[in-house]
């Protein structure tokens, strides 16, 4: 069978940074680049992630910066999360890998219209770059199979009490998304909450002592320390579960809802508003995952992580 083309957009970030181990150790993904926008940190931050974090696992895609700001706001930074750096913990080597001098919706569009095979954008930040794409470029649509992104809540936000913070930090990016009739599947809170790495499987992973294995578990310790204070029994693994679900749909459990993205609500802006009325007659536009095998998924991401050695 032929690899998936997919192009992944990022904002690294703890998760981004696992999301791009499991995607870069599948041999289901040929991934054609990966573009980067501003979100957990800026995009001069983020960035900088990305290079590193690449570099580190031996891997140089194409890489694009695009949006350094959500489309029509200013940027909300989640550093109580991530840190000052955006993916503070492991000390990652600087490296010469450089970015593209063009901007990620040019390299975007040149990978989609150049491909023989339909393209899947994988999104696990902010959804500006996608936004702007597909305002720019809506021949995109006729090419890109499919969009698999880590973002929104159906029960509870958790930037606000009623929005995750990817669609929060730009709403009408996201709004473009779920109203551009391609097939999305979205892995939110509801799932990613329940993606989580437990103590004992994240020393089990640093026991490991693969040069991966050791930086996905120091990026973990700095990352948990947050989710401590919130509760959780684990670190939830948000963002690899939209490359999880390319590799492995059958650990998740799934609906089809139609999704609203709330933009300007007082209290509800980037609320993804799933109709779930028995008797509703608006079109599903989401595929939206709200329960995962956790061991499966744990699994997966330890055997890519210990993949590289």
């Amino acid at each position: 069978m032929s690899k998936l083309p997919v192009i992944i957009d990022c904002d690294p970030g703890h998760d981004d940074a696992i999301a791009l181990v499991l995607a870069f150790a599948s041999e289901k993904l040929d991934i054609r680049a990966v573009t980067v926008t501003g979100g957990n940190q800026t995009l001069v931050k983020t960035l900088n992630n990305a290079r590193k974090v690449l570099s580190y696992i031996g891997k140089r895609p194409r890489l694009a910066a695009g949006a350094d700001k959500p489309m029509f706001r200013n940027l909300e930074v989640a550093e109580a999360v991530h840190g000052n750096s955006g993916l503070d913990g492991p000390a990652l080597p600087e490296t010469d890998y450089k970015e593209e001098p063009i901007p990620a919706i040019d390299l975007m569009r040149q990978i989609i219209m150049e491909s023989a095979l339909p393209v899947t954008l994988v999104p696990t930040g902010p959804l500006t770059n996608l936004g702007i794409l597909l305002t720019a470029y809506p021949e995109v649509k006729k090419n890109i199979g499919g969009v698999s992104l880590m973002g929104g809540g159906i029960e509870t936000g958790n930037w606000s009490a009623a929005a995750e913070f990817n669609i929060l930090v730009d709403p009408e990016a996201a709004e473009i998304v779920f109203t551009s009739g391609l097939p999305i599947t979205m892995c939110p809170l509801d799932v990613t909450h329940k993606a989580l790495l437990l103590p004992g499987e994240l020393e089990a992973l640093r026991k490991h002592g693969g040069k991966v294995s050791v930086m996905v578990a120091e990026l973990v310790d700095f990352y948990y320390r947050y989710h401590v204070g919130q509760g959780f029994a684990g670190a939830p693994l948000h963002d690899p579960c939209a490359v999880a679900w390319l590799i492995a749909p059958e650990i998740f459990t799934t609906k089809d809802y139609h999704i609203s993205v709330e933009t300007r609500g007082k209290y509800t802006t980037g609320m993804t508003f799933a109709d779930r009325r028995p008797w509703t007659t608006a079109k599903p536009n989401a595929t939206v995952c709200i329960d995962i095998d956790r061991v499966a998924f744990i699994s997966l991401v330890i055997e890519a992580c210990k993949s590289f050695g």
